[in-house]
């Protein structure tokens, strides 16, 4: 049967001063070690057959009762299978994984996803609507520490005044949080998440700015301006009608360039860059509707199928770039 060793008091305690090492009882495996004049308290394990030992601290900085205490929070981690040495280490790496500031972690973010987006004008728009609203009241926070109050901070002076900007903003501030998440730098639920979340304090977005869609041509009327557009000789209404014909996008039509063209096969193969499904996409092009690129081509020597002219004030062609 082993040795009892008797506990000792904050008094007794306080009287080891020469070298050694003391069990001190209360705890099995607690030692104070005096060394040189310095006292620290040490507790002693068997872990999967090896020996450890655990520093918890110096004393008097760390008072018996404390130590008595780490060491039983040990021993209970020991006996159940868990080497409390290295579950101390895993704490530290994860509380230091998880001191990352908002604006750091946004910015590693919008880095690291930029080059699968569409435009260079997307990564301005996150960088520009975040610096704008979010930094000033949560970038020097770390994103373990973000909550729902830091959040609404954020949007809920701009909600109703700036719905479609503060309804974007709360999206990219969700995906940098999911972001920080993933990476182990926070955990718990994200408090900028709209379903079963903000839905429940936010007023509905599409209440307060409901989407007014450009007004459009009636398929019964189509025929008809397709006649007007007919009888006019500008570049806009030749790369309107190319675009009716073609069941294509402005934008796709608006950069159209001859390379793209391929006249004797009747083939328009639009690169992936300007195509939403990011991938190359070949439009067959009867004699109609290559009549409109032709009579371009014709007139200017510009490589863009349809430039613009200077007197161009049709929808295909924006006012401002």
């Amino acid at each position: 049967m082993p040795k009892r060793i008797l506990e000792k008091t904050s008094l007794e305690v306080s009287r080891l001063r020469s070298d050694g090492s003391y069990a001190v009882g209360g705890v099995s495996g607690l030692y104070l070690k005096v060394e040189g004049g310095s006292r620290a308290w040490v507790f002693r394990y068997v872990h999967g057959g090896h020996r450890r030992r655990m520093g918890l601290g110096s004393y008097p900085l760390v008072g018996l009762a404390e130590a008595r205490e780490a060491a039983r929070n040990a021993l209970k981690l020991n006996l159940g299978g868990v080497d409390p040495l290295q579950a101390r280490r895993e704490a530290a790496r994860l509380a230091m994984a998880r001191q990352v500031r908002f604006d750091d972690a946004a910015e590693a973010f919008i880095t690291e996803h930029e080059s699968t987006w569409r435009s260079l004008k997307h990564a301005k728009q996150w960088r520009s609507t975040l610096a704008t609203y979010a930094f000033p009241h949560i970038g020097h926070l770390q994103v373990a520490d973000i909550g729902q109050a830091h959040v609404l901070q954020v949007l809920a002076p701009i909600w109703k005044t700036k719905t479609e900007t503060a309804s974007r903003l709360r999206g990219r501030i969700e995906q940098v949080l999911d972001w920080a998440t993933a990476l182990g730098h926070r955990t718990g639920p994200n408090p900028a998440r709209w379903r079963s979340q903000l839905e429940h304090i936010l007023a509905d977005p599409n209440k307060l700015a409901p989407v007014k869609h450009h007004a459009a041509v009636p398929v019964a009327m189509l025929p008809d301006t397709y006649q007007r557009l007919l009888a006019m000789n500008g570049q806009s209404a030749r790369a309107l009608r190319f675009l009716i014909l073609t069941a294509a996008r402005s934008g796709e039509v608006r950069g159209m360039v001859w390379s793209e063209v391929n006249l004797q096969a009747g083939l328009w193969t639009v690169p992936a860059e300007r195509m939403k499904s990011n991938r190359d996409t070949a439009c067959p092009c009867r004699a109609r509707r290559w009549n409109c690129s032709r009579r371009s081509r014709a007139f200017h020597r510009s490589n863009m199928c349809s430039p613009p002219t200077a007197k161009a004030r049709c929808p295909m062609w924006p006012s401002r770039p």
